[in-house]
């Protein structure tokens, strides 16, 4: 059975980035949906609103200024403080926006959205909560509309959902297939074959369960050890 988990791609990492949507609902809370047209930022990315102000710079060495930052004053006197609440990047120096994150008024980050592929299209985006992972949302057909949406706890992936027939609109989510992950590992996949969104048919990764239930064997087995190694004390 072929495994994909869907990672941010390293060098989209490494400047930080992601974005808010032109049906963006996006909120102190980190919620949104949707993705961003390219190069085309939200909200929190607009310089000309009060307090805020923009720094730039260039970290290519070309010339021309790849790297856009919003800034927003908070506090007055000793507490004023400057926050950073969008970070845009130009990774392929064609002078559009890759990548593009959105932070709270805390700094911590709400929603980043990447063009993985450079083809023009935004179609990958992340949404944070408290700070971390919640969920993905990618376009992988490029299309431009959302067709895989992959759940996280703890910074590891929990479940993924995808619609493979292209059914889902901007209002309603129709996914027809489900996957299932333990510690990063996809361990059962159900689909959709009849469009009743329900699962006809499961599939399940063998060498995966097989793996976990050792692990838990073992880790069992060490549980009782450590409680005989008392007991005899």
């Amino acid at each position: 059975m072929s495994i994909r988990i869907l990672t941010t791609v390293a060098m989209l990492l490494a400047i930080g980035a992601c974005a808010g949507t032109k049906k963006e609902t996006t909120t102190a809370e980190g919620t949104a949906t949707g993705l961003d047209l390219k190069g085309v930022g939200g909200e929190r990315c607009d310089a000309s609103k009060p307090s805020r102000e923009i720094s730039e710079y260039d970290s290519s060495g070309d010339g021309k200024p790849d790297v856009r930052k919003v800034l927003l004053s908070i506090g007055e006197g000793v507490d004023a403080r400057k926050v950073m609440i969008c970070r845009e990047a130009d990774v392929d120096g064609d002078g559009r926006k890759d990548v593009i994150r959105y932070y709270d008024d805390n700094g911590r980050s709400l929603r980043e959205e990447a063009d993985r592929n450079f083809d023009g299209k935004m179609d990958l985006a992340v949404i944070f909560q408290n700070g971390k992972i919640m969920r993905k949302e990618v376009d992988e057909n490029g299309d431009g509309k959302i067709d895989t949406r992959i759940f996280f706890e703890k910074d590891l992936p929990m479940r993924a959902e995808r619609d493979l027939l292209g059914k889902s609109t901007d209002t309603e989510w129709k996914p027809n297939r489900w996957e299932y992950y333990e510690n990063g590992v996809m361990v059962r996949m159900g689909t959709d074959l009849d469009g009743d969104a329900r699962v006809d048919r499961w599939d399940r990764n063998a060498a995966a369960a097989a793996k976990a239930e050792e692990e838990e064997k073992a880790a069992n087995a060490e549980e009782g050890k450590a409680d005989t190694e008392v007991v005899e004390d």
